[in-house]
């Protein structure tokens, strides 16, 4: 492949002309080659920063005592400091790399000026600190300093760090901290694809981040970008220059929109034809995160270690609150739809400079975890994982992140959640339930549940069933529609696939747009209601027997009776047993910009009921059959030759 900033034209074109990587030319050097080490690898960098003010630097380094400077890169303790790498991007996770991977013991190397204490400690599955490793430095320049730590005694959890002190009229500089692993015999390259739709400075944003530490990113060997908007991220200032200072790693594609998997399978799919071995990462990332650059380091390092190939995976942070974790590790109970279960002993949305209300102990993630999927925000696959299962669902977004990892480890490739790896996505309850892309949600966790569960039809139906009731009592007649049109969908068979859900997101928007609750609006301009009439009624508590209310608010709904003619909701407020006494409830949309609108229709309801029983009642009577079709079907949905025809190449 030419070495260029941008990506040449190949034999393999799409359509519109847009650039579009191909194999190799004959005599060209191809891209992802194994390469020997070169000395030891790089397994986290020691940062005192994060790349952006909004981001505390409390999650890299706490000073517990005294005078410290805290640079992105480096420390300055005045005497009598003291400040702690047990934080969140400070510890190296010794639990997950003394199981998963081949490495016994890592090296601490830092560049020190002046005098002082370097401290290794470690904690085990309990929090309880140790101390592994000292080194004290007497009025030296320049110093390198090296501290060896094994990594063992950590099976079921615990981490190590890096503490520095100063005692009376002594100053310390700390700088350059990185802690390495011996390198392997061959290093696996990898590649970094992010999916990006009419989120161009967000991107640019990314991108530029990853320039900026492209001298650290010892194994990183391309960046592409597979852009599906109309407002494209060549269109802004700065992006030539950020391409040219890439030095030919920045490849950029255009492509028809199809959704997340399309963005992201094209990473895979460039790759696959651009590698002489089966030894090379993919890792994913979405375009709106703020990218903490090191995680690309972290998880390559780790993968590059691990005992055997498995899917890697980075841990989202909170963008909005930026000292949240959203989840330590989740798991999908496929049979009941529901995806993001945080796995037991998980912290969840849980304060990293905080403390566990019910322990009184720190946030920290002494417990090793397994999970069952990794979220696509951040997610590295290697290619042996490719080779074998195939590349993802053309399932246009939603449940795709599941669906690869649970067939991979129906195939022996687990998924690790690494924490300490994490980058900054936007909050996911600040993302309102009732939008169309419900619909891929529902659909494509039915054909997940296919495909990887036991798929017991009456527990799917009753779950399904359950959802349709809270959300006519709602007032949710569009987003019972979305649910219907979802399951008829599933029962269409993979056919449904074949444009990578091009055709079903237009369809799904104009179902929707036929429903007034859908609609936002500003609450001082909601038409036909004026904003001083409308006032907050709160909710009850949550009934104790929910199914004696629930059968009472049914019947006052066939009745038509209601207890409110007219009231404002909170979003955390608009359960069923609430929403369901009103004949028009004012929600407020989770994005708190809006409101929305929700009016009692008595012919709408029954309308819509009818209609979700009858599907509810096919997929008990043909839910195996088609089952069967999708089973058949998903080595052809999955294949290279597929993904190459929706690409349009």
């Amino acid at each position: 492949m030419p070495g260029k900033a941008a990506p040449a034209t190949a034999p393999e074109q799409a359509p519109s002309g847009s650039p579009s990587a191909a194999a190799p030319a004959s005599g060209e050097e191809p891209l992802f080659s194994e390469r020997a080490s070169a000395g030891r690898l790089t397994a986290q960098r020691g940062l005192y920063a994060g790349p952006s003010d909004v981001v505390s630097r409390d999650l890299y380094a706490e000073v517990v005592e005294g005078v410290v400077t805290r640079r992105r890169h480096g420390l300055s303790l005045e005497p009598s400091a003291r400040v702690s790498g047990n934080t969140y991007f400070g510890r190296f996770p010794a639990s997950y790399w003394q199981r998963w991977t081949t490495v016994r013991s890592v090296t601490v190397e830092a560049t020190v000026v002046g005098s002082g204490r370097l401290v290794v400690r470690a904690s085990d599955v309990d929090g309880e600190p140790r101390t592994v490793a000292v080194r004290t430095v007497s009025d030296v320049e320049d110093a390198a300093v090296v501290l060896d730590a094994p990594v063992d005694k950590f099976l079921d959890g615990g981490a190590l760090w890096l503490d520095v002190e100063t005692e009376a009229g002594q100053r310390l500089t700390v700088s350059d901290v990185r802690w390495t692993v011996e390198a392997p015999e061959r290093v696996r390259p990898t590649a970094v694809t992010i999916c990006t739709m009419n989120r161009a400075d967000d991107c640019l944003a990314n991108l530029r981040a990853l320039a900026d530490s492209l001298d650290a990113l010892e194994t990183l060997d391309a960046v592409y970008v597979a852009d599906q908007g109309t407002d494209t991220v060549d269109s802004r200032d700065g992006f030539d220059e950020i391409a040219e200072e890439m030095k030919g790693k920045l490849h950029y594609i255009k492509q028809p929109n199809l959704g997340g998997a399309g963005g992201f399978t094209r990473g895979l799919y460039e790759v696959a034809g651009h590698t002489d071995t089966e030894h090379a990462n993919v890792l994913f990332m979405d375009d709106d995160v703020l990218l903490e650059p090191d995680l690309v380091i972290r998880l390559t390092a780790f993968s590059n270690r691990a005992a055997n190939p498995m899917i890697v995976g980075g841990q989202m942070l909170n963008l909005l609150h930026p000292n949240q974790l959203h989840v330590g590790a989740e798991y999908a109970s496929l049979n009941t739809l529901e995806p993001g279960q945080p796995v037991e002993h998980s912290l969840t949305t849980a304060d990293l400079l905080g403390v566990d209300e019910e322990t009184g102990k720190p946030n920290k993630q002494e417990r090793r975890l397994d999970a069952g999927y990794n979220g696509w925000w951040s997610c590295l696959i290697p290619y042996e994982v490719v080779k074998r299962i195939g590349y993802p669902m053309p399932f246009f977004f939603q449940w795709d992140d599941a669906e690869y990892s649970y067939r991979a480890r129906a195939h022996g490739f687990p998924t690790v959640t690494l924490p300490g790896a994490g980058v900054w996505h936007a909050d996911f309850h600040w993302k309102d339930w009732d939008e169309w892309h419900r619909y891929f949600n529902l659909r494509n966790s039915i054909i997940t549940a296919a495909l990887h569960s036991p798929f017991d039809l009456n527990v799917l139906s009753r779950v399904l069933l359950a959802q349709l009731v809270r959300y006519l009592l709602g007032m949710q007649y569009g987003l019972s529609a979305t649910l219907i049109k979802a399951v008829e969908d599933f029962l269409e068979g993979p056919e449904i696939l074949d444009d990578g859900g091009v055709a079903a997101m237009k369809r799904i928007r104009e179902i929707r747009d036929r429903y007034p609750e859908t609609k936002k609006y500003d609450p001082t301009e909601v038409p036909g209601i004026e904003s001083n009439d409308i006032g907050i009624i709160n909710t009850p508590p949550r009934p104790s027997l929910q199914r004696v209310v629930l059968l009472k608010r049914v019947l006052n709904r066939l009745l038509g009776r209601n207890r409110f003619a007219m009231g404002a909701i909170p979003t955390d407020e608009a359960n069923w047993w609430h929403v369901s006494q009103f004949e028009t409830a004012v929600v407020t949309d989770a994005s708190q910009e809006a409101v929305r609108v929700r009016r009692y229709d008595r012919q709408r309801m029954f309308d819509l009921a009818k209609q979700g029983v009858r599907m509810v009642n096919r997929l008990r009577k043909e839910g195996r059959a088609v089952q069967a079709q999708y089973q058949r079907a998903m080595p052809q949905l999955t294949s290279r030759e597929n993904w190459k025809r929706l690409y349009r190449l």
